[in-house]
């Protein structure tokens, strides 16, 4: 026990957690915009998987680290405006539209890795980006800007949701879009400009996995996480504040989880271990998803003129 409360207690416990909740908290703030508008993605695990590839790929091919970040951020944009295009444009099922992006974003970005490094044994590598260092948090001090970049985007995404006119509109198109219509704004901008921009948050959150966490692109790096993000949004009801709660939630479990390994020896399966975080964070969204108030609109196609 004290083993333990020791472990929790280190900086670098802290640090760890920090850094496995950075990908989580971005991709889950790009869920949550999207169904804010009323729009399941579940595009979200192909759209980290193809940011994660193209920011990598666009720093080897010699783009600074910000450049990369932005060309996962467009990468994912385009992704988001297709799923916009067939979701809202086309009213097509938000569940097969999602899956679909998944797969042609994670074959697309496989079949580009395969094509451009077709005899190479071991992932090249790029210099990503450096720890921050100046801060005067020891724990902040050991992230990377992206890190910073995902924590600083909570609260600004909840004042832009609750403070301005732009957050208004998206909240009632993802409950009433009837009630939108009638106040003059496009159903259809609101849910598109949402998509895009949420997409653009999950091509960051694969980015940071290649730029910041790793130093290479490989294959299944993203590894569920984004379903994880779309479980999130549900345990965060809908809101950025309890979004961030939720994704160092979770990563507290999967550093725990890690150490744990080490310091059980071998003698309880690595199995087990690896089951901790997802089965905790499954126990925290049952007990909370019961009270969980969802955007009325939410999976609901809609086209302008219908009552």
């Amino acid at each position: 026990m004290s083993e333990a409360l020791e472990l929790i207690g280190s900086s670098a416990f802290w640090v760890a957690v920090l850094r496995i909740a950075t990908p989580l908290i971005l991709g889950t703030l790009g869920v949550l915009l999207c169904e804010r508008a009323g729009v399941l993605n579940l595009g979200i695990e192909g759209i980290m998987v193809a940011g994660a590839f193209t920011g990598w790929l666009a720093v080897y091919g010699g783009l600074g680290l910000w450049g990369g970040v932005a060309v996962a951020a467009a990468t994912g944009a385009v992704f988001g405006l297709l799923h916009a295009g067939l979701t809202v444009g086309l009213a097509l099922s938000q569940h097969v539209s999602g899956l679909g992006i998944t797969m042609l974003a994670t074959a697309l970005s496989y079949y580009g890795y395969r094509v451009g490094f077709p005899k190479v044994s071991t992932p090249p590598t790029v210099t990503p980006f450096a720890e921050m260092g100046a801060l005067p948090l020891p724990v902040l001090a050991q992230q990377t800007p992206l890190t910073l970049l995902a924590l600083v985007l909570v609260p600004v995404l909840a004042w832009f949701i609750a403070r301005t006119p732009a957050g208004l509109a998206l909240r009632m198109v993802g409950e009433n879009p009837q009630a939108a219509e009638g106040q003059g704004l496009s159903v259809a901008a609101v849910r598109t400009g949402a998509i895009v921009a949420g997409s653009a948050l999950m091509g960051i959150a694969g980015c940071f996995l290649t730029l910041a966490a790793f130093n290479a692109f490989f294959f299944n790096m993203v590894n569920g996480r984004g379903w994880v993000c779309v479980a999130l949004v549900v345990f965060a009801s809908w809101r950025p504040g309890k979004a961030l709660v939720g994704a160092l939630l979770f990563a507290f479990f999967d550093a725990l989880q890690l150490r744990l390994q080490q310091s059980a020896g071998g003698v309880v399966p690595y199995q087990v271990f690896l089951m901790l975080p997802y089965l905790l964070s499954i126990a925290a969204l049952v007990l909370v998803a019961r009270r969980a108030a969802y955007p009325q609109a939410l999976m609901k196609p809609y086209r302008k003129g219908e009552r």
